[in-house]
């Protein structure tokens, strides 16, 4: 695979360079076709198809460049910036920080993007693209860092990209814009989400795309249960869990854990994995997840899934594997379906749940 021959070179880079290269040989490439997927993976949520579970996490792709190219390589959905409304430059580089001995990357990036003007212009190309690939697009919505009445950031991008959105993410939980993170307050985030959801209705009123928020892997039992009440009382349509982390485990190879930003990675796995099933248990399993953090194959995949997600997302893997890693997790999940017994991925999303309520009945 051509990855496998750049990797040593992007390697050796500046990995925010490294990134911007990737990017423009994906746009380069003539499109490809991903091959079907297996029915066993194939996921219905929100009235959306979706080919099988595994997606490509905001980040990656932060001003809808290379959807269709993502799509080649197997993804089931895409998940698009973070976007913000005015183009911004995003904090002082460097700012991405990659640890191969941690499978691991920090970045205090700042939500650098071109702005929700060029961001529209290049996913109404995308929209366009004939035949469109098979596959869900969400849309990763940010407030600017000069902003300081988040909601009107928010509602602007809901009013300008919620028609073309096969669902929204608000971020709310990136830890490199001041005062973000202050938005997951619960009395702060009810009234945020009424005032989205609110502009969502009126823009968006004839097909109205699901309303995700993303939120941290850094909160603790009393916010995430103040923070479950909340989402189930607002009726929004999804969760995503988690955004990066700004823990630092003793383990990380130094000079690398000194550095500013979020962590993200095999470190966070088991983190972003606890608050997934926190989430679950929290909301009784009435709102959709989707699990991110720490994925590297297709067995993190599965765990998540048991725990409670019913998609899973990847981007910091794809650093140091490749994009063919994509179709291993989805063999890997068909293989672990098997051996429990189930025969679709439904089947298995939340059954450590299952299992422990069986446990507690029985005891």
């Amino acid at each position: 695979m051509l990855y496998e021959l750049a990797r040593p070179f992007l390697h050796k880079i500046d990995p925010e360079t490294a990134h911007r290269l990737t990017l423009k040989g994906l746009k380069a490439l003539p499109a490809c076709k991903a091959d079907a997927d297996d029915a066993a993976l194939h996921v219905k949520l929100w009235n959306r198809h979706f080919p099988n579970p595994v997606g490509l996490a905001a980040g990656f792709d932060k001003n809808a460049e290379v959807i269709a190219p993502m799509f080649g390589f197997g993804f089931g959905f895409v998940e698009v910036g973070t976007v913000t409304p005015k183009a911004q430059d995003g904090n002082p580089r460097p700012r991405v920080f990659r640890s191969p001995a941690d499978q691991a990357v920090i970045n205090r990036m700042g939500f650098p993007n071109a702005g929700v003007d060029s961001f529209r212009h290049n996913f109404e190309a995308f929209l366009s693209t004939k035949p469109r690939p098979a596959g869900v697009v969400g849309i990763n919505i940010g407030m600017n860092k000069d902003q300081t009445e988040a909601a009107k950031d928010y509602c602007a991008l809901v009013r300008q990209l919620g028609p073309l959105a096969d669902y929204l993410t608000v971020n709310i939980s990136s830890p490199n814009t001041p005062g973000l993170r202050d938005l997951q307050k619960k009395e702060n985030l009810l009234a945020l989400l009424s005032q989205i959801m609110e502009e969502r209705q009126k823009s968006c009123a004839q097909d109205m795309p699901p309303l995700l928020v993303k939120l941290a892997p850094d909160l603790t039992e009393e916010q995430q249960g103040e923070i479950a009440e909340a989402v189930l009382q607002a009726g929004i349509d999804g969760l995503i869990l988690t955004n990066t982390t700004l823990d630092r485990p003793d383990t990380l190879a130094q000079p690398f854990g000194g550095e500013r930003g979020g962590l993200s990675g095999a470190p966070v796995r088991e983190k972003s994995l606890k608050v997934l099933r926190n989430f679950y248990s929290l909301t009784n399993g009435k709102i959709p997840l989707i699990g991110v953090g720490g994925i590297s194959s297709g067995d993190d995949a599965y765990d998540k899934i048991r725990a409670g997600a019913s998609l899973v997302q990847l981007y910091t893997a794809l650093v140091f594997k490749g994009p063919g890693m994509v179709k291993e997790i989805k063999h890997t999940l068909i293989r672990r379906l098997k051996e429990d017994g189930f025969t679709h991925i439904g089947q298995a999303v939340g059954a450590d749940h299952a299992n422990a309520m069986k446990l507690k009945n029985v005891s």
